[in-house]
């Protein structure tokens, strides 16, 4: 159940940060994960916050469990050491039944809690364990003086998750957005599929049949369609972000950039980088087109209210592709904000 209106834009906790109302404008093209208990990882951070919109600290899976402890210490040692501008700090805790979960929020909180924007919650089965997370952040920013709410991101890797996407959407007004986690979630739905995102090639639609010994031809389906759809519409609907997560095969950069490219296409507004080289992937991907903007703002310049109908370059423009430019373009000069270059080509 839903807490009524009247309460639900109130702190959860006396002393904590009034929560907000709309997700603070940010440009999040890739969420970029590192190891910090990997020394040398965290050396690299002061580099990369000037390539990446966002970092995030990973505690949870990819870190052996003896390691646990060493990654929250490290992700707090580059928190409290770096500058990060306007490149978004999260981190990813580990799941709400592990053993290292409320030391990895009580510790990091209450160390750095002003410089964190957003804890990634794997695994959310549904809108109790925002709720949970939700209140435990209300108290601990009460007691550490955090003057600015931090966000929770959602990961949706169960089957479970995906049923109650909307649930989870609209639990907390301080909810940023929801990642799509292929594996997880292909797992828990009995998928049978090793890969970390990306289609399969036994997926798909085999051609009617043209005449006996002729070859047919298998159409390759992409496996996560519904489910980005899902979280898309649930987010959409709850003014937050959608976001594809990891693409695990590091030797297909073609096969990333498409499925990135049908995560954008469908609504979500970045996806994960595990490697390098898939930052200027995300970068390319989720930027606007050039001659889309340019196009986009022709739209907006012929119909300053957004109302009537104008032809443009043979193409009829109505109040619809009004809103789909203006959807292009708003994206398009926050992407100019931290990309000069791109900015210049924009037109901006």
């Amino acid at each position: 159940m839903q807490k009524p209106p009247k309460d639900f834009f109130k702190p959860l906790a006396i002393g904590a940060p009034q929560p907000y109302r709309e997700i603070p404008v940010a440009l999040e093209r890739m969420i970029h994960f590192f190891p910090p208990h990997v020394e040398k990882m965290r050396s690299k951070v002061p580099d990369m916050v000037g390539q990446v919109d966002v970092l995030l600290g990973n505690l949870e899976d990819a870190i052996p469990a003896d390691a646990k402890e060493a990654a929250r210490a490290g992700f707090i040692e580059v928190a409290r050491s770096v500058d990060f501008g306007n490149t978004g700090l999260w981190t990813r805790i580990n799941c709400l039944n592990s053993p290292w979960m409320l030391e990895d929020i009580t510790e990091i909180v209450s160390a750095v809690g002003n410089k964190l924007d957003v804890v990634m919650l794997p695994k959310v089965e549904g809108p109790w364990d925002i709720h949970y997370l939700d209140q435990l952040l209300a108290q601990l920013e009460a007691r550490h003086n955090v003057e600015k709410p931090i966000m929770i991101h959602a990961i949706l890797e169960t089957a479970q998750g995906v049923d109650n996407v909307s649930a989870i959407a609209a639990a907390s007004p301080r909810m940023h957005g929801i990642s799509l986690g292929p594996a997880d979630l292909a797992a828990s739905r009995g998928m049978k599929t090793t890969r970390v995102g990306g289609g399969h090639p036994s997926y798909g639609v085999l051609e009617d049949s043209k005449g006996e010994g002729a070859p047919r031809t298998l159409y390759q389906q992409d496996l996560w369609h519904y489910t980005v759809a899902r979280m898309v519409d649930a987010c959409m609907t709850y003014g937050l972000k959608a976001f594809y997560g990891p693409f695990g095969d590091f030797s297909d950069d073609a096969a990333c950039e498409a499925q990135f490219r049908n995560a954008f296409l469908m609504g979500c507004m970045g996806a994960w980088s595990l490697h390098p080289k898939q930052i200027a992937i995300a970068k390319k991907v989720f930027s606007p087109d050039v001659d889309e903007v340019l196009f986009a703002k022709k739209i907006l310049e012929a119909m300053p209210d957004g109302t009537g109908a104008v032809m443009i370059d043979g193409k009829m423009q109505d109040d619809a592709t009004w809103k789909q430019a203006k959807v292009i373009v708003d994206l398009a000069k926050i992407v100019a904000s931290k990309d000069p270059e791109l900015g210049a080509a924009y037109g901006f």
